[in-house]
This record gives structure tokens, C-alpha cells and sequence, in this order.
């Protein structure tokens, strides 16, 4: 009965506008549907929805392990292993410029230098200014304006060659 309930859940996600769904259960269990353009199960559970569909099942209970079927990354996404990763170091706000009016610090392909000014993240009514650790290009900004960060959160991707 519970695999009906997928399937009726991916067809209702296939033929409308929808582009996720998820539905919790009173007993713990989550089920979420979601439209990708492509689908690579990472696990034999979740194989039970066709190789090569456009849908990503996740289900999830609290007694039993999570299945999860992960959205491919796109071309636009890299490897940031060998690049250096300016972390936040609290907990906070981001914001990528002094003032709503203003110009961000820093923007993809800007050069930084150490000690340069990158970022602020505000904590507890405090603007705290964030400086760059490394020289180099900025690759990618991991974070959106005004997003919440985590401390050691990755922030900034900078190509230090």
C-alpha cells in the first residue's frame, strides 16, 4: 500500500505545474517528490522509482535509515576541494554589502587581497566585518544576501593561483 502511495504522489507531480511535494505522516514518516531534469539513484531503496525518471524520492521515518536520492550536479556547480574557502567564523546575518544602497564588496572574478573586506555578518545587532584570508579571484559566493549562516560555514570560494 505505502508504494501505491509513491506512485500516486510522483503521478500527481508529473502531471501538474507542481515542481516538489512532501507529505509527512502522523507516525514520522516523510515522503517528498520533487521534478529534476535527470535522476541517479544513490541506493538500492531508492531504485524502486525507474532509472533515468525526472523525479527524486526522498523518505524518511524516525526508526528507520533515510533514503535519499540525490538531485545530479548541474554544469554550473565545480569541485571547490582544491580551492580555498573563506568561512564564516560566527554565527550570523550575511551581507554582502555595507548598506542596502551600496555596491557589494566583492563580486565573482573580483581579485581580493588578505585582509581585505569581503563581507559583514551581523550577530546580535553587531556588524561584524569579514576579511579575506587569502589572496586570489573569487570563484563563487556561496551565500545569499541577508541568509543565515552557521559558524565555519563555507562563504567565499577563492582561486588563490
Amino acid at each position: 500500500m505505502f508504494k501505491d502511495k509513491i506512485k500516486e504522489l510522483i503521478a500527481i507531480v508529473e502531471e501538474s505545474n507542481v515542481h516538489e511535494v512532501e507529505v509527512s505522516t502522523w507516525w514520522g514518516r516523510k515522503i517528498r517528490v520533487q521534478k529534476n531534469s535527470s535522476f541517479s539513484p544513490n541506493s538500492s531503496s531508492a531504485a524502486e522509482v525507474q532509472a533515468g525518471s525526472p523525479l527524486t524520492v526522498t523518505t524518511s521515518s524516525g526508526q528507520g535509515p533515510e533514503v535519499v536520492a540525490e538531485e545530479p550536479v548541474s554544469e554550473a556547480e565545480r569541485d571547490y576541494s582544491k580551492l580555498h574557502q573563506i568561512t564564516a567564523p560566527i554565527v550570523g546575518t550575511f551581507y554582502r554589502a555595507p548598506s542596502p544602497d551600496s555596491a557589494p564588496y566583492i563580486n565573482v572574478g573580483d581579485k581580493v587581497s588578505a585582509g581585505q573586506v569581503i563581507c559583514i555578518i551581523e550577530a546580535m545587532k553587531i556588524m561584524n566585518e569579514i576579511e579575506s584570508d587569502a589572496n586570489g579571484t573569487v570563484v563563487d559566493i556561496l551565500v545569499e544576501n541577508t541568509n543565515p549562516v552557521e559558524y565555519n560555514q563555507p562563504l567565499i570560494v577563492v582561486d588563490p593561483s
